[in-house]
């Protein structure tokens, strides 16, 4: 505890002196007090929890340990036939996994998931058709290169439709080895698309993808994967980043089409085509700082403690 104390605090240091345009590793003169590093940690911790919206910890179950909307885990046969939805996980290869988790228990798809795993997406999200921003936050723990079946795979998407419609993801290409991270914002897709009909051949598609070639990911390590998204919707265009492990890995902008999602459609998307462990699913109302998405990659004990 007092390792992961010390580096919050550290992170705090540097966040401090980048506010104040004095380098982190500065002279006693201009350094911050550990007073003043302590607060600031404080501070950090604090702006962690006022904003949070939605946690699924899997500590106690499949469903969410706090939401500003529905609770409730459902599944469905298909994302296509969400009408057939009920409040339970169905498959007997998705299962809540004893003391393996990042922080306690964890999420575990045992095989290739193609059912509809989710959570409802508009209130849980602080969804909104114009200048919608926020920040997911998860931990992933596979070797996707052995884990991972044939094809895409998604361990998670925020949408009401389809990948490139109105929708927030991160996936696992298909075909690169190693494969591929990525993270993909595309807005309403009969705006951008324009008739395409293979978008992920166009220099659109490529342009609002985050790709990380080598990415962090191992059997027995886990690895902090967070998005934080601004003004999606606007006419000044949105923004997006992928983090991992507490560090920018890409950045996609100018996101200037609608987006637009019938609430009560929007669905937050788990493990799509995935094998492998997630844990610590948290949804914030705002578009985290950097300081902040570092904050909580080092928070002692995950973000559940901000319940506490």
């Amino acid at each position: 505890m007092r390792d992961t104390y010390a580096r919050l605090i550290v992170s705090a240091v540097a966040a401090l002196a980048a506010a104040l345009g004095t380098p982190a590793s500065g002279t006693a003169q201009n350094a911050p007090s550990p007073q003043a590093a302590a607060r600031s940690a404080t501070a950090l911790r604090d702006s962690l929890r006022a904003t949070l919206a939605f946690l699924a910890s899997f500590d106690h179950g499949f469903d969410a340990d706090y939401a500003h909307g529905d609770r409730l885990i459902y599944t469905a046969p298909s994302y296509a036939k969400l009408d057939a939805a009920v409040a339970d996980v169905a498959s007997p290869d998705i299962v809540i996994a004893k003391g393996q988790g990042r922080y306690g228990d964890a999420l575990q798809f045992k095989k290739k998931n193609t059912q509809a795993v989710f959570y409802r997406g508009a209130v849980n999200t602080n969804y909104r058709p114009r200048n919608w921003s926020g920040t997911v936050s998860f931990w992933l723990s596979l070797s996707p290169d052995t884990d991972l079946e044939p094809g895409y795979t998604d361990p998670l998407q925020i949408t009401d439709k389809t990948y490139n419609n109105a929708a927030v993801w991160v996936d696992f290409t298909r075909d690169d080895k190693p494969r591929h991270f990525r993270l993909g914002v595309f807005g309403d897709s009969a705006v951008w698309m324009k008739g395409k009909a293979q978008p992920e051949q166009t220099a659109f598609f490529d342009q609002r993808t985050v790709v990380v070639t080598q990415p962090p990911f191992a059997h027995g390590q886990w690895t902090n994967v967070v998005i934080v998204f601004s003004n999606l919707g606007s006419d000044a265009g949105g923004t997006a980043k992928l983090y991992l492990n507490g560090k920018l890995a890409g950045t996609t902008e100018g996101i200037k089409e609608p987006f637009n999602m019938e609430p009560a459609s929007a669905t937050i998307r788990l493990g799509v085509n995935y094998t492998g462990l997630l844990d610590e699913l948290t949804m914030y109302s705002r578009a985290l700082t950097d300081a902040e998405v570092a904050a909580l990659y080092q928070l002692d004990g995950g973000a559940a403690t901000l319940l506490r």
